[in-house]
């Protein structure tokens, strides 16, 4: 998902992506503290993907 995508989202769905992003980073953490995560990258991908949405929703607030 890169940031030209996320531009033409309108803010109710980029906050619905949000909230998908935050869940899944929750999960992956849980599975991180349990040994159970193969792929530790993927914490640091969704972390910046949060991070991305986060910045694109508060440039369309303004």
């Amino acid at each position: 998902m890169d940031a030209q995508e996320l531009r033409g989202k309108d803010t109710e769905t980029l906050n619905e992506t949000l909230m998908g992003l935050l869940k899944e980073h929750f999960e992956l953490r849980m599975q991180h503290k349990s040994a159970q995560l193969e792929d530790s990258s993927k914490l640091r991908k969704v972390k910046k993907s949060i991070a991305r949405v986060k910045t694109i929703i508060k440039e369309k607030q303004v």
